[in-house]
């Protein structure tokens, strides 16, 4: 008897297990930074999922904002650029720098930005401060992929550790 019933119940809790997991959402975005020297710039993407921005641009400015839609507020790329500068910082060899945006586009659920920043001299550090997003999920993470002076690197930004440095 109990073998049958362990037969019975044990696959109905490892289903319960395994949709518990596929429910959980996976809160995520990506960053990929480039030195280009042809250039003179530093050429940034950044993709970041439709519905969180959406989230925290509602929960900073108290406003819904409909991101990609028809009903889209006017300002919300103003309030996206503003977003985007208070939670993406770099600074170049000690200096705060100021991210330029270029466009957005959208590709599937993901929005996707393009900024720049104009740079002539040499890049000997390299600093960078990312919490997208962490305001509104706390599991939050930011993947950010750098490559500058033909090396690479790869970060993972969290609520507790938002700031990495890179020396050269």
């Amino acid at each position: 008897m109990k073998k049958n019933l362990l037969r019975f119940v044990f696959p109905i809790i490892i289903v319960v297990l395994l949709s518990s997991f596929a429910w959980h959402k996976f809160y995520v975005s990506v960053t990929q930074i480039d030195y280009v020297p042809s250039k003179k710039r530093i050429e940034i993407t950044h993709r970041i999922f439709i519905d969180d921005l959406e989230k925290a641009l509602e929960k900073k400015y108290k406003k819904k904002v409909y991101l990609t839609s028809k009903k889209e507020l006017p300002e919300a790329e103003t309030l996206i650029k503003d977003y985007l500068k208070e939670n993406v910082k770099i600074s170049i060899n000690k200096k705060a720098q100021n991210l330029e945006f270029l466009a957005r586009e959208v590709e599937g659920d993901v929005l996707i930005f393009y900024t720049k920043i104009a740079i002539s001299k040499k890049i000997n550090t390299f600093e960078i401060f990312n919490s997208l997003l962490t305001d509104v999920y706390s599991e939050q993470q930011n993947i950010v992929h750098v490559n500058i002076n033909s090396n690479k690197n790869s970060f993972l930004f969290t609520n507790s550790d938002a700031q990495q440095k890179i020396v050269y």
